[in-house]
């Protein structure tokens, strides 16, 4: 059963849910794929073309540590749409690409239902990868339409999943396979969530846009190809794929200013983990800037991404928050700022509000977790302040090796942001005191 408060349960029985929603905000989370950690340029990058992006950040506020809760798809989305640690949502890797398997718990509480029962209607769009089955799918998990895949990528043009035969179809319009021959998916994309906001512009809506960009196959615009031509290669086909999806964006984003709805409306874009350097990316492509690390892995590059709050007219503008926050913060930041009650159970994330107002508020977070990889010898980290410790770091960037004696890494953010120089020998005191946090952590996890 949906565990949401009282007053929720009530609300999604009742007619009187969409008068209580009235004049309360709307909420658009643009949930990009594999994103590097600088790669907008409003977030670092002098090659790229985004004015889409770096608009959203001129109209409010980018956050320059920001995290995701996990270095990889399923368990990343997971915690954003939950407001919990991957570990309690019951998604601690990724959930499989099949048909018929199940994905994140049916139990859980998402976005969607919050805003639900509260009277939004409310829309997934794009990629989902949280279960493939009937009860693990967007319709079952609150969202009222569903526009996407269900696995972890698709060709853009075949909407085909190639990368775990056999190869298989996967497009999907609320739980019903549909089929939209040789249409570049992106597009189809901003045409659907369009096609939602026409229809609810009168009433609060909800909308989960999950881009499947930058995610390999890089597919962008010829156009695009042709400007970035003279990169070097593979960063000439993730730049085009990028700007191509930064158009792709400015379409989703003017169609909210076409319909008067830009300032009724609340606005998050955030990377669900570092940039890909799979095989399948071409070995990289996207660029982690100062930081260390790739997707998969826990050193910065692969958590520490691009993450941006707009609301103009009643958020500030134009400015850069610089204390640590995470995805699991989403949930309660946005049920603050509309007004609606929270699910009524344990969540991990502390509301942004008072970040978003002031610079000189402090982060809700004084220490965080992050847990990835086998159950048997997972890597790990615990950050307090600017010390950040690993346990069995991986680095898919190569950018320093690793040893034996890396096996616990500790760093002091604030001396070394590119996490190049292993202190924990320096400082056995705070190895110890983290690792037993970390350990904790994990113990209360498991137990609940």
């Amino acid at each position: 059963m949906k565990h949401l408060l009282a007053l929720s349960t009530v609300l999604m029985l009742s007619p009187l849910a969409v008068s209580y929603a009235a004049g309360r905000p709307n909420v658009v989370v643009i949930y990009t794929d594999d994103q590097g950690s600088i790669d907008a340029n409003c977030c670092g990058a002098t090659d790229l073309v985004t004015p889409a992006i770096d608009g959203l950040a001129r109209r409010g506020v980018r956050f320059t540590q920001f995290y995701s809760a996990a270095p990889v798809c399923s368990p990343s989305r997971a915690a954003m749409l939950t407001g919990r640690y991957p570990q309690r949502a019951g998604v601690p890797g990724n959930v499989s690409c099949s048909r018929g398997d199940p994905g994140m718990p049916a139990e859980q509480v998402t976005l969607a239902e919050m805003f639900k029962s509260a009277g939004y209607a409310t829309a997934h769009v794009g990629k989902w990868h949280l279960g493939y089955s009937p009860e693990t799918m967007p319709n079952a998990q609150g969202f009222d339409f569903s526009f996407g895949h269900m696995g972890g990528c698709i060709d853009n043009y075949s909407h085909f999943f190639y990368w775990q035969g056999p190869n298989r179809h996967d497009l999907w319009r609320n739980g019903v396979e549909t089929w939209r021959d040789g249409r570049y998916f992106p597009e189809l994309m901003v045409e659907e969530a369009t096609g939602f906001l026409e229809k609810n512009k009168d009433r609060p809506f909800f909308l989960y846009f999950a881009i499947n960009m930058p995610h390999y196959p890089y597919q962008g615009y010829e156009k695009w190809q042709r400007y970035y031509s003279k990169l070097s290669y593979p960063r000439s086909l993730y730049a085009a794929f990028i700007s191509s999806m930064d158009e792709n964006l400015g379409r989703l984003l003017a169609a909210l200013d076409r319909l008067g709805l830009r300032e009724r409306t609340i606005v998050i874009l955030q990377s669900d983990n570092g940039h890909s350097a799979e095989e399948r990316a071409h070995f990289g492509g996207g660029s982690a800037g100062p930081y260390r690390g790739a997707k998969f892995s826990l050193f910065e590059g692969g958590i520490r991404l691009p993450a941006i709050l707009s609301w103009p007219g009643s958020l500030p503008e134009n400015q850069i928050r610089s204390q640590l926050a995470v995805s699991c913060d989403w949930m309660p930041t946005v049920a603050e700022l509309c007004r609606v009650p929270l699910p009524q159970r344990k969540l991990d994330g502390h509301s942004l509000v008072e970040v978003i107002r002031s610079p000189s508020a402090p982060s809700p977070h004084k220490v965080f977790h992050w847990q990835t990889g086998p159950a048997k010898n997972p890597s790990w980290a615990v950050r307090e302040g600017p010390w950040k410790l690993l346990g069995n770091p991986q680095d898919p960037s190569k950018k320093a090796p690793l040893t034996a004696a890396d096996r616990l890494f500790l760093a002091n953010l604030e001396n070394d942001v590119s996490e190049t120089t292993n202190v924990a020998s320096e400082h056995p005191e705070i190895v110890a005191r983290l690792k037993k946090l970390h350990e904790e952590w994990v113990r209360q996890v498991e137990e609940q």
